[in-house]
């Protein structure tokens, strides 16, 4: 199925810890929802927001840095 890719374990403890990470998300979202914040950044942000550009931020420097 995902012979097109050469999955390295390094490939897969990225994406592991994304998939787990997205699925701890949803879990507190549903068990106590965020509400929208004004922290360091000057927008209304939510818990699952200030992650994404968190995670968003990661993939970027990770393409300046190759």
């Amino acid at each position: 199925m995902f012979e097109w890719m050469y999955w390295t374990s390094q490939t897969l403890f990225v994406v592991s810890g994304l998939f787990l990470i997205l699925l701890i998300m949803a879990v507190l979202d549903m068990r106590k929802p965020s509400t929208p914040r004004k922290g360091f950044l000057p927008i209304l942000t939510t818990r699952g927001d200030r992650l994404f550009i968190g995670i968003i931020f990661c993939i970027v420097i990770g393409l300046i840095w190759l």
